[in-house]
Formats: structure tokens, sequence, C-alpha cells
């Protein structure tokens, strides 16, 4: 593909119990290009973190943050500082190197020179108080010896669950969507978050667990909320919400949330599990190493931060992607749907829907749920982008934003438009699949215990293309955005 100036590197996955290589291009190395000191700067001791967090929550926010500063050095590789920091997160070092082309992010990828050890939002880490004391999974390097246990769990759970996923899927779909229509019967628009989020936790925690909430009241009715709190206590020094200023600053990023404000609700989410998911829990001891306790939380943490987390951003956003429309794209998607979807959906349909699918890439391209990814030098290493290298050292921490990163014009052609088709045979989408980086690896990768890619990567695609499937299976036409649904057509 012509937009396609160079090849970043690529993971190559080994059948052998050695880790897998990343393997780097010879016209790729930094040898062959020049080698620039790098550019930026953090500024005076406090004043530069203060003066860059105020930029990236107030001022700027995080997109235009970065943009500015990449037009500043002319550069997609430079020094800067990524909130939170002083004064009450002394213990924070808010220095990284940002990586904003989809070359030097790759680098993120390559398990011998980066370490991921305590480093999922940055140098920030929320208390363990709100995993059970514990470090899950997400926080631990391929170095530590429980990584593998957990990294292996989680892809059995998937796995087993496979055989039940798209049905529960369009069953809380089902109930998802009664809700919506019974709240626009009595009024012009009706709110579309709470009912998914309903609908998810439902859904994960059968597939997951084996649990059903129905059958315990302490979560039946709010489970959902009591995740969304947990989930908003850990992460809300780290996001730009957008309420008046400088309120924000003051109450939301000036500080840590103690996890006693839910640790009521967390006793009830693990007494949930620990009652209805007996058989899960026995494997994670018997089959995988791991304690009672260690495989309830990590389990939670994959259910509740991860997958119900990730859907509660993602899934609102291909709404409203599609909802807004106006190119005549949900025709095409309703096509498309009909004549492939047969009788039941399934993952096998969904496969057969090149057009669905490429709008679910798109939109994971445009608006990948997690938009910062960390990692930490293992060692000194040449880094490089596309025009440049640079010496990388010890310890310094690495920043990609994602959405900039997906906005590569030596990649992607037209990069800041939403192409519904980019991703399909007819455009070379399967080559264009190396670089859509969202589940911390390209999606042509194999999660697997030697990296940190999402071990739920196909199951996210699949998921949202079998959630975009249903809903033109069952309506026409749909009017909306991420938080509410205004008009639906039911099919004809």
């Amino acid at each position: 593909m012509s937009a396609i100036m160079m090849r970043m590197p690529v993971i190559s996955m080994s059948s052998t119990s050695q880790s897998p290589k990343f393997i780097s291009p010879s016209y790729n190395s930094p040898a062959a290009l020049p080698v620039r000191s790098l550019p930026g700067s953090y500024g005076w001791p406090l004043l530069g973190p203060i003066s860059d967090r105020l930029d990236y929550f107030w001022f700027q926010g995080p997109e235009t943050f970065f943009r500015k500063r990449m037009d500043k050095y002319k550069s997609t590789v430079f020094r800067t500082n990524v909130p939170p920091c002083f004064p009450f997160f002394t213990g924070v070092n808010p220095n990284v190197i940002a990586v904003l082309d989809c070359k030097s992010f790759a680098n993120l990828f390559d398990m011998e020179v980066i370490e991921k050890k305590d480093v999922l939002v940055g140098d920030f880490m929320p208390s363990l108080k709100f995993t059970g004391d514990m470090r899950p999974g997400v926080y631990q390097d391929i170095s530590e010896p429980e990584h593998s246990k957990v990294k292996n769990f989680s892809i059995d759970i998937l796995k087993r669950s496979s055989k039940l996923w798209a049905s529960e899927l369009a069953s809380n779909l089902d109930i998802m969507w009664d809700e919506i229509e019974t709240s626009l019967s009595k009024s012009s628009s009706a709110s579309f978050l709470i009912p998914l989020q309903k609908s998810m936790f439902r859904f994960l925690s059968k597939c997951l667990v084996g649990a059903d909430p129905l059958n315990d009241p302490d979560v039946a009715e709010s489970g959902y909320a009591m995740l969304d709190k947990w989930l908003a206590l850990q992460l809300l020094p780290t996001i730009k919400i957008g309420v008046l200023q400088p309120l924000e600053e003051i109450f939301l990023h000036s500080f840590a949330y103690p996890f006693f404000l839910v640790s009521g609700d967390y006793q009830k989410l693990y007494y949930f599990l620990e009652k209805q998911g007996q058989e899960v829990i026995r494997r994670g001891e018997t089959e995988f190493g791991l304690g009672k306790e260690a495989t309830i939380h990590n389990l939670l943490f994959i259910m509740g931060f991860n997958a119900f987390g990730g859907f509660s951003v993602f899934l609102p956003s291909l709404i409203n992607i599609i909802g807004s429309d106006k190119t005549g794209l949900q025709e095409k998607l309703r096509k498309e749907v009909r004549e492939k979807g047969g009788s039941t959906l399934s993952f096998a349909s969904v496969k057969e829907m090149e057009l669905v699918q490429s709008v679910v890439y798109e939109t994971l391209r445009l608006n990948p749920p997690v938009p910062l990814q960390f990692g930490r030098a293992r060692k000194d290493f040449q880094l490089s982008s596309h025009e440049s290298s640079y010496d990388i050292k010890k310890g310094e921490l690495l920043c990609g934003y994602q959405p900039l990163v997906m906005r590569d014009s030596k990649v992607f052609e037209d990069p800041e438009r939403f192409i519904p088709d980019r991703f399909t045979e007819e455009k070379d989408g399967n080559e264009l699949l190396n670089y859509l980086y969202w589940s911390n690896g390209p999606q042509t990768g194999i999660p697997n215990q030697f990296n940190k890619q999402c071990s739920a990567k196909d199951y996210v695609t699949m998921t949202a293309s079998l959630f975009v499937a249903h809903l033109f299976s069952r309506y026409d036409s749909i009017k909306g955005d991420s938080t509410s649904i205004s008009g639906i057509s039911k099919a004809k």
C-alpha cells in the first residue's frame, strides 16, 4: 500500500518454549537513520511538571498537549511530563519520553528492551488495596513467574467461554434493547450507557465466571455501578473528565482516592465470585498454581477492569460512529448483516462480514479504549522513529498516546478521517492490521505468556462485530450518540 512508507518492527511468534523474538527489518535498523538528541524538556523541578499538568488537563487537553509538542519539536519522539504529579503525588515521577508514531510506538511491544512492571497508567500506581493487596497480572512484567500463570489462566477462561459467548451476548443485548425501547416509548431519548453496562455485567459474569448476578441480591441491581465506582477511584488522577475548572484540578487530579470509599462494594463483588465461580476458581488453583485469593482478585480485575471497563468505553464509541452517520453506512451494514448473518449470529458468521469488522477496526483506530501505553527501558537501547534514532537509557519511561499514533500519515492514508472500509481486502486492510495497536500489540499478534498483549484481543473485536450484527438484525436504522439513543426503526 502506497501509504505505508516504512514497515514497522513486527512480532515473530515461536511455537517453542523460548520467548518470542522482536524482529526489526534491516532497513528499519537504527543504524540506518541519523542519531538525534532527544528534543523536549522536563522543565524546572516542580514547576515543569505542574505547568505540563495544567496544559494536559486544563488548558489544552491530552490530544492538543501532545500535538503542540510534536509541532514545537518537529518530532514524534520527545521528552515531556505526563501527570499525575506534585503536590500530593510525591512518589510519582511524571518524566516520560513520548513516542507518537507507529514505528517508535511499536518498541513498547519489544519485551527484550521494555519492562512492563507497575506501569499500567505510568509511574503512578493506585493503592493495591483496590486489588486485595496484590498485584494483578497487568502490573506484572513477563520476567515475573506469576505473570505466566495469570496470563495462561486468562487465556484459558476465554477459550472455555467461547461456546457460550455469542448466545449469552445476544440474550443480554435483547434485554438491553428491550429496556431502551421501553424508555423511548415514554421519552424522546433513552440512556444507552446504563442499560449497556447492566447487560455487560450480566454477560461477562456468566461467560467468564459462570456466575449469575440475579442469584445474588447484593449485586443483582447494582453490580455494574459498583464496578464503575471501583474503576473511577483508581483512574481519576490520570484522566480528564471535563468538569468545571479549577474544581477538576483541585478535587480529581491532586491526590489519590482511598480504597475505603469502595471497600464494601469490592467485598460484595469478591464474595459474588467466590460463591458462584467455584469451578473457575478451582482451575486457577489446581491447573495454574494460583492461590484462591489471587485467583479471585485476578478474576475480578479481568472481568471488571479489563473487560467491563473496556467495553464501557469502546461500545459507546461504536454506537456514536454508527448512530450519527449520514453517509449511508447503516444501509451497507444492514445489507451485509442480513445477507451473511444466517438464522443465528456466531463468531463464524461475523467473520464473513468484512465491512462490519472493518468498522470495528476503524473505530478502534480512532478511539482506542486505552489511550495511553507505557513501558520502562529494561536496558540502554536505540529507538527509531520514521526519520531519526534516539538513545534511550535504562529506567526511562516511554509513553505512547494511541489516538495520535493511530493517525500516523506514513501508515494510514487520510488518517484523520473515519473510513468505514479502510480494513477491507479491497483496500489492503489485512496489511494495515499489522499497525493497529489498540491491544498493546498489533492486531495480527498472538497474546501469550511472553508478551503483554491483551488476552481478549480477538474476543473484543468479535464481540463488537456481534454487537453491530445484532443491532442490524433487530433494527433497520438507529439514531444516537455515545450516551443516548434518540430513534430506532425496527426491522421490517
